[in-house]
C-alpha cells in the first residue's frame, strides 16, 4: 500500500474486477487495478475515521465503516466524493457491514454490543442490543433468505436477526471457550466460523443446531481469523503462525491443505472471493493487499 503504516483492515473484491481496501490507520480508502499494480488512495472527509469494514451497493458505491468516529460512510467512486451517516452516540466501534437482497446494509457495532441497520433510501438508521452482555458482535453473513447472520467474538455463540422485528437469535456453541471471529456461509447457508481462541475451524447447521468443529493444522495457538467460501471449499487464514498461513479444507474429505503467505500476512483480518473465482485478502501488518489465484 502507497502510505505507511495503514494498516490494510478489509478488502473488497468489486464487482468490475478490481479491488479495493481500507487503510485503517491512514484515513484511507485504496482501489487496485489487479491488471496493472496501479493504486489510488482517497481520504474520507472526517479525520481519522478509522475506515475498517468494506462492502459495495449494486450501483457501484463503496460503503464503510467509520470505526473510530462511530458512522457509516458512503464513497461515489465517479465523482470522488464522500457521504456520512452518524450513528446513534451509543453506537460506537462500528465494525463490519454487509448489504441484504433487499438493499438494506446491516452492520456489527463491537464495542457497544450492538447490531444495526440503515437503509440507503431514507438515512434511517436503527440498532438494537445484543441479549449476551458483552458478546461484541463481529463479522457477518446474509442467508439464501436475507436473514443477517453474525458471529459473538466475546462469547461462545452465532446470532441472526429478524430484517423485520430485529429480534436476535443466538446459537450456544458446545465449547464454552470458543471465540468466533470471522464468518463464512456456503451454497447450502451453512455458516462456517474462525474459532479464533480455540484454533479451530467451526461449521454450524442454522437449521439443526448442530455443530461440527476441526482442529486448524496450525495448532491450537495460530487464531483462524479471515474466512471465505469458494468452490466447495472453505479458505481462511491462520493469524498467529509466523509468517501467516492460507488454509484450504474440504468438506467432502475432511482434508486440509495449507501455503505460507508470500509477505507473511501480518494478520489477514479478512478476505473476500472476486468474480473470477479468486481471492482477495489484506496483510495489515506488512501493509499489503494480496490476490489468491486458485486454480480451477
Amino acid at each position: 500500500a502507497p502510505t505507511p503504516g495503514s494498516r490494510p483492515h478489509d478488502p473488497l473484491a468489486a464487482a468490475d474486477g478490481t479491488i479495493w481496501y481500507t487503510g485503517h490507520m491512514a484515513n484511507v480508502l485504496g482501489h487496485i487495478d489487479p491488471k496493472t499494480g496501479d493504486i489510488k488512495e482517497y481520504h474520507p472527509k472526517t479525520p481519522q475515521s478509522g475506515p475498517h469494514g468494506l462492502t459495495q451497493d449494486k450501483e457501484g458505491n463503496i460503503w464503510y465503516t467509520g470505526n473510530f468516529k462511530g458512522y457509516i460512510g458512503e464513497f461515489f467512486p465517479k465523482t470522488g466524493e464522500f457521504k456520512e451517516y452518524k450513528l446513534p452516540a451509543e453506537a460506537r466501534d462500528p465494525h463490519t457491514p454487509i448489504f441484504d437482497q433487499n438493499g438494506i446494509l446491516w452492520f456489527s457495532v463491537q464495542g457497544a454490543n450492538m447490531v444495526g441497520r440503515l437503509n440507503p433510501q431514507t438515512g434511517e438508521i436503527k440498532v438494537v442490543t445484543s441479549p449476551t452482555p458483552k458478546s461484541n458482535p463481529y463479522g457477518m453473513v446474509v442467508t439464501s433468505k436475507g436473514i443477517p447472520v453474525f458471529v459473538e467474538f466475546g462469547a461462545p455463540k452465532v446470532a441472526s436477526i429478524d430484517p423485520n422485528t430485529m429480534e436476535i437469535h443466538e446459537w450456544m456453541l458446545p465449547n464454552p471457550d470458543s471465540r468466533p471471529r470471522r464468518v463464512a456461509i456456503d451454497k447450502n447457508d451453512i455458516i462456517w466460523y474462525s474459532d479464533y481462541s480455540r484454533g479451530y475451524l467451526g461449521r454450524l447447521d442454522l437449521a439443526t443446531g448442530k455443530v461440527t468443529d476441526w482442529p486448524s493444522p496450525g495448532g491450537p495457538k495460530s487464531q483462524p481469523y479471515g474466512i471465505v467460501w469458494l468452490n466447495g471449499a472453505i479458505w481462511y487464514s491462520e493469524s498467529a503462525v509466523k509468517p501467516n498461513t492460507l488454509v484450504r479444507f474440504d468438506p467432502k474429505t475432511e482434508k486440509f491443505q495449507t501455503w505460507t503467505i508470500p509477505g507473511g500476512g501480518g494478520v489477514v483480518r479478512n478476505m473476500m472471493v472476486t468474480r473470477d473465482g479468486n481471492i482477495a485478502l489484506t496483510e495489515s501488518g506488512v501493509n499489503k493487499i494480496a490476490l489468491v489465484t486458485v486454480a480451477k
